[in-house]
């Protein structure tokens, strides 16, 4: 039971870390059409989301397989907020710029 969860967890997972480079390239796509300064902060905003979807599953990956503990971990997991704090703030100026 719990190898149909984790393999269940692992596809939606992959799911969202599609999901978010699907957004990358959209803004991107947008940015190349019309180069202005909101797609472009868009696109780096969300360029960053797709990166802490990565570094999220990595993390989580490397926790559940033991290979790091304790600190090291909890370091890990320090580092993965960051890109989240970059592409959302440069999705806020996006908006607000």
């Amino acid at each position: 039971m719990v190898d149909i969860l984790q393999g269940g967890l692992i596809l939606m997972r992959l799911v969202l870390f599609g999901l978010t480079l699907g957004l990358t390239l959209i803004s991107f796509q947008a940015y190349s059409k019309r180069r202005t300064e909101r797609l472009q902060y868009a696109f780096i905003g969300f360029a960053f989301l797709s990166m802490g979807v990565a570094v999220t599953n990595l993390t989580t990956q490397v926790g559940v397989s033991g290979g790091v503990g304790g600190t090291q971990l909890l370091y890990l997991q320090m580092a993965e907020t960051v890109p989240f704090i970059v592409g959302f703030m440069m999705i806020y100026v996006s908006l607000y710029r």
